[in-house]
């Protein structure tokens, strides 16, 4: 029997399989689970990627700056599991002119995209999911560490830096429905989302060299399993908490 067995999931922002999103979903379900994917755009793409799973999963479309989309998605995740014990948000996107060293000069517009999409989805993905979670649960948020500010990132990580935020109140408010609600701060990995951010390579050239652990930017295989364990009964009492999966490079300095 797996961590996950007899559990349902479901799992955001499966774009390919070099997603994190992606390797979430394929180890739920080594681990037991069901697991329901959204996703958004390519539909076609995403059903493609499905069909990879070790037991192809439904795929069901989410655009989270869609109102009609967040208020049926409890319906439309109903047609398939009579219910959910974890969400895994993987979404974020922001415009190219909010990254890649234009911080001063961003306009509103972009930035307002950035975090309806990045930060402010994390509460709209895990109301939509409520209904679902009579009996408790977790919800899961893909992160990346927003304590510094990095090359780059600019106001993808002012965004991060609200999905931190925005997770510990989740926490504190859907607690009282055994609801934990935590985040998995990943390394940087050689994902579409990440071939979007303007300057990544800077990323790639100096992480391996300053993780502890070191660091492989291909392999999504460690993020996903934390997240496949905080929706584990492994951590019943953990919740508002970041888990950084970076190889250490978080608490070094320099």
């Amino acid at each position: 029997m797996g961590i996950l067995e007899g559990k349902r999931i479901l799992v955001t922002g499966v774009l390919t399989d070099a997603s994190i999103a992606f390797s979430v979903a394929r180890l739920a379900q080594e681990e037991g689970a069901t697991v329901v994917l959204t996703g958004f755009g390519r539909l076609s793409l995403v059903e493609r990627i499905a069909k990879r799973l070790p037991s192809p999963a439904p795929v069901l479309e989410l655009d989270v700056r869609n109102t009609e989309h967040l208020d049926t998605l409890a319906a439309r995740v109903g047609e398939h599991v009579d219910g959910l014990d974890g969400v895994v948000h993987s979404i974020g996107f922001a415009p190219q002119s909010a990254m890649g060293g234009n911080f001063l000069n961003t306009s509103w517009d972009d930035v307002a995209t950035a975090l309806q999409v990045s930060t402010y989805s994390f509460k709209s993905l895990a109301v939509a999911c409520l209904p679902l979670m009579k009996e408790g649960g977790a919800v899961v948020g893909l992160d990346f560490d927003a304590s510094k500010a990095w090359p780059v990132y600019d106001w993808m990580g002012v965004a991060k830096a609200g999905l931190e935020s925005c997770n510990r109140y989740l926490a504190r408010d859907l607690g009282k429905q055994n609801i934990r609600v935590n985040l998995v701060a990943a390394g940087p990995l050689r994902t579409m989302a990440a071939r979007s951010i303007p300057g990544f390579k800077e990323f790639e050239d100096s992480w391996p060299e300053k993780a502890p652990l070191g660091w492989d930017l291909s392999d999504t295989v460690p993020a996903a399993r934390a997240c496949v364990a905080l929706m584990s009964d492994w951590f019943p009492a953990t919740t508002g908490e970041i888990v950084h999966v970076d190889g250490g490079v978080h608490a070094i300095g320099g």
